[in-house]
This record gives structure tokens, sequence and C-alpha cells, in this order.
């Protein structure tokens, strides 16, 4: 299984996410869509699980979580938008991968045999931080995830 994963679009939704998505089974969106039209656009590719982010404000907004659960391949992934935020022991609860976005920086790192996956900011650049995404394969045991500069 394939999962895209992007977050911090802010209302921009590069052809190059949608390229390399082409083929994923499932997205996850780590919030700070920024308009609705983003997730129409990526559930053309596949399902969407997304959460709201700090920025996503409104009545569109409102049917997004503040996080999500989501089993996907025999793993369970927990969603939130700011890491700081995160409220719980992932390895207690049985989190195989937190997903998180906000501080525009990707990220890939397993901890106590968590994998907390941040796939960076797709939307417009913000200081000198790349623009970025990241996929994950779910191999039979295996996590490989990977964080695609794009733009």
């Amino acid at each position: 299984m394939k999962i895209g994963i992007i977050s911090d679009t802010h209302g921009l939704l590069r052809p190059e996410a949608t390229e390399r998505f082409a083929g994923v089974d499932h997205i996850i969106h780590a919030g700070d869509i920024g308009q609705p039209e983003v997730i129409s656009e990526l559930r053309k590719i596949a399902p969407v699980t997304a959460i709201r982010g700090n920025i996503d404000r409104g009545d569109w907004a409102a049917r997004y979580p503040d996080t999500a659960r989501v089993k996907l391949g025999g793993r369970f992934f927990y969603v939130l938008h700011n890491l700081n935020e995160l409220d719980l022991d992932p390895a207690a609860a049985g989190i195989d991968v937190v997903v998180s976005g906000h501080s525009h920086q990707p990220k890939s790192e397993t901890v106590d045999g968590v994998l907390y996956l941040n796939p960076g900011s797709a939307g417009p650049r913000r200081f000198k931080l790349p623009i970025a995404l990241a996929t994950l394969e779910l191999i039979g045991d295996a996590l490989r995830p990977r964080i695609h500069e794009v733009g």
C-alpha cells in the first residue's frame, strides 16, 4: 500500500503534488488546507483523510476534525496538525505512525517504534524552507517513508 502525505497547502495544490500522488491508495492531509477545493482535487486521486489546521476557519473547515485516527494497510495512524499538541503516548496507544504538519519542515524519524512523519509544506514557499510532501509505502512489516521536494 502506498500513502500520499501532504500538509500546509494553504489553498495551493501544486501540479507536482497531484503528479507525485498518482497511483497512491490513500492520501492524508495534516491540516492548513486553506481552501476546500484542495481536498476536492485530492479526492479525485484517492480517498482522503484530512484534519483542520490553525488557518482553517469558516463553515467549510468545520467539517474537519482537529485530529484523526485511521487504519491503513493494517497500521494505525494518528494525524494532528501541530506535533507540540500531541496529547497521548502513541506507543502506548498502539499507534504506528504519527503524521503532523505546521512547522513547514519535513522530517521523518522513528522513536520507540513509532514513525513520526512531517511532510513539510506543499503550499506557498515560506522563508527558505523547501516545498515538500511525502509518500509512505507499507510493505509487509516495513514502513518506507520518503520526503519529496517539489516546486
